[in-house]
């Protein structure tokens, strides 16, 4: 999963960056209104952690042009404005979740995966489809009912095609759920995590479609 964080504060963000890398999200980190609004529409996030209290323009500016421009990532809104008022600003503008700083990091965590499993049109943590069962909050991976390990990019292919079987994602697509601006892509990543997945959960699981992409078939 692609994220955006929104931080201006060094110490913050740099907590908060090595905790999502360390949960195997792959992060971009920006620290003012200005650089958040163009990479939220240079780039295809999963999730926005979103402060707004940022420099050069208001994070709620940010957000408000963000629902305009009909942008449905899914925000976290993540402050020290904590009068009702200001929380009640921030939903109305289009915030789907907020949490106070100081922020516990578990907390913070568990409404990311909230969110984003809401965004996948489901509400338990738990996927299962042809055999396999996947966890979202534990990372738990069985197959026919045995336990399997997978690596983090394993992992991360392998989330959001299962999360909505029948719908196709591009090798472009997939590769931003890996990487993020810094990392270094190598040209066939996404075909050697995939042949990995289905090296270990079964070949007929992740199929691809030609000249488009891959997929999980429907049951």
């Amino acid at each position: 999963m692609r994220l955006l964080l929104v931080e201006d504060d060094t110490m913050i963000g740099e907590a908060v960056l090595d905790l999502l890398r360390a949960e195997h999200y792959a992060v971009d980190w920006v620290r003012d209104g200005e650089m958040a609004a163009t990479a939220a529409q240079a780039e295809n996030y999963d999730l926005i952690l979103l402060d707004l209290g940022l420099p050069r323009r208001d994070g709620l500016e940010v957000l408000r042009e963000l629902r305009a421009r009909k942008n449905r990532v899914p925000v976290l809104v993540a402050t020290a404005r904590d009068s009702v008022q200001q929380r009640v600003q921030g939903l109305d503008a289009g915030a789907d979740d907020y949490i106070l700083k100081p922020y516990d990091l578990d907390e913070l965590l568990a409404r990311i995966r909230a969110l984003l499993r809401r965004a996948s049109g489901r509400a338990e943590p738990v996927y299962e489809h042809l055999g396999v069962s996947i966890n979202t909050a534990t990372r738990e991976v069985t197959a026919q009912g045995e336990p399997v390990v997978l690596s983090a990019r394993e992992w991360a292919v392998l989330e959001p095609l299962i999360a909505r079987p029948g719908r196709v994602l591009s090798r472009a697509q997939l590769e931003e759920k890996l990487y993020g601006w810094k990392d270094d892509v190598s040209s066939n990543a996404v075909e050697v995590y995939i042949h990995g997945v289905r090296k270990k959960l079964g070949a007929g699981l992740i199929q691809n479609v030609r000249g488009v992409g891959y997929m999980v078939p429907k049951a």
